[in-house]
């Protein structure tokens, strides 16, 4: 690949937090930020899961550190900021990739329900972009990058709760870019189709919690069958997606919704 091209797609001397980062696409996308020389902060609520991302990142020469938080708390959103710029000295990009699901219908959802996942799907992420957004306004340049779905475009049964934290989350995307972009920060939602992730791979498990090779293979088949290409996603789809978006090449790019779903939707 020529320098010019390779320079566009370079993180190299950028520092990058990423929530959710214990595993599944949140895990890939710090991977890939690393690969392409980021320096990354990783964190989640799940410190195991974190220490492996980071041994694997360190494996592979990368650069990376784990600081727990819960998204669904202000303070330890903003405590991750700071800590990746003490740490550090900047934050060049940030993703909100934290987040739950869950399936009931509407009739059923309990307010304890609609809380957890607005908690922390929308309101971690509003904290998310708040507390990027200081951070890099003094640098006057940065990358700030929301976890979406395709659940936001098209409605299925029994996730009204999530679909609605993932709208909003689009609403949130084009108003952050509104506001953020007088001072150089760039703001841009990812919204995957369905990702084989530890998160979405509930479906498969059998009564005793634990994954059914046979459901499995059968949802899989399903899900290639929704794609004009008639593939599934993993996550590493999505970190090389991410990857766009936090560098140079979508310099021009903000307020958008970058959707890698294999064609599932098209809205």
């Amino acid at each position: 690949m020529h320098d010019e091209l390779s320079q566009a797609f370079s993180l190299e001397g950028r520092v990058a937090a990423v929530t959710g980062a214990a595993s599944g696409i949140g895990r890939d996308t710090a991977r890939v930020f690393a690969l392409a020389g980021a320096q990354v902060v990783l964190s989640d609520i799940d410190a195991a899961g974190l220490a492996e991302a980071v041994a694997e990142i360190t494996e592979l020469g990368g650069v990376a550190e784990a600081h727990a938080a819960d998204v669904a708390q202000r303070t330890e959103v903003d405590a991750l900021a700071e800590a990746a710029v003490r740490s550090r000295g900047r934050l060049d990009i940030w993703v909100n990739c934290a987040g739950v699901a869950a399936t009931m219908p509407v009739l059923e959802a309990t307010e304890a329900d609609i809380d957890r996942l607005v908690a922390i799907n929308l309101k971690g992420t509003y904290w998310g972009c708040a507390a990027a957004a200081r951070a890099m306004q003094a640098q006057g340049a940065g990358s700030i990058i929301n976890v979406s779905s395709t659940g936001a475009d098209s409605a299925a049964a029994g996730f009204s709760i999530y679909a609605m934290t993932k709208g909003a989350v689009n609403t949130l995307t084009r108003t952050c870019a509104k506001e953020f972009g007088a001072f150089g920060v760039r703001v841009n939602a990812i919204a995957p189709g369905w990702i084989e992730t530890p998160l979405a791979n509930f479906r498969f498990r059998n009564a005793a919690g634990e994954i059914d090779p046979q459901l499995r293979e059968q949802g899989l088949r399903d899900r290639a069958k929704a794609s004009p290409l008639g593939l599934t996603g993993v996550p590493r789809d999505v970190g090389l997606a991410m990857l766009y978006l936090a560098s140079d090449a979508s310099r021009f790019v903000t307020g958008q919704v970058l959707r890698p779903n294999g064609g599932a939707s098209m809205p």
